[in-house]
């Protein structure tokens, strides 16, 4: 199985797509959307939109996976990251792919196994799991954990521990 996992932001979505189940998995290829702080935020979600698009159509994923809403202390910064969310889940809706998603403490269970684990952590151990050369930006070691997330929810004896939900 192929899938596409994205941890949203407005400045900073990380991508990455993955292969395999929950035994055996591959990295493709992993990044970060990088968007620059004078970039219009209409105009910033309209490229993340493009570029995932442009992703899906290059990598062809069989599922989406996206990180559950996140509770934040500022109300602009939640607006924000629920648009990116927005903008991202319909990249993959207009290519007709199922999207999942998971809590952040259920991704950092499944990848590190401490559902508090810190960036550092999770960054290392996805380094480890995919035995990466080099560790990988943190918002792109998100989305790949939350690639592993989905691929080790298929695991029929961590099904429990790790609930998805499809959107």
């Amino acid at each position: 199985m192929r899938i596409l996992a994205i941890d949203p932001a407005i400045r900073n979505t990380g991508f990455a797509v993955v292969e395999g189940d929950h035994q055996s998995q591959q990295a493709l290829a992993f990044d970060i959307i990088s968007l620059p702080r004078k970039l219009p935020q209409s105009e910033a979600l309209a490229a993340i939109r493009t570029t995932l698009s442009n992703i899906i159509e290059k990598w062809e994923p069989d599922e989406v996976a996206v990180e559950g809403i996140i509770y934040v202390q500022s109300h602009r910064t939640a607006i924000s990251m629920g648009a990116a969310r927005a903008a991202s889940l319909i990249a993959a809706a207009d290519h007709g792919l199922n999207i999942y998603e998971y809590a952040p403490r259920k991704i950092k269970q499944a990848v590190v196994g401490k559902g508090s684990a810190d960036k550092q952590q999770v960054a290392f151990m996805v380094r480890a799991i995919l035995g990466l050369s080099e560790t990988p930006p943190h918002d792109a070691a998100d989305a790949l954990a939350i690639a592993l997330a989905h691929l080790f929810a298929s695991d029929p004896l961590k099904q429990a521990a790790l609930p998805r939900t499809q959107i």
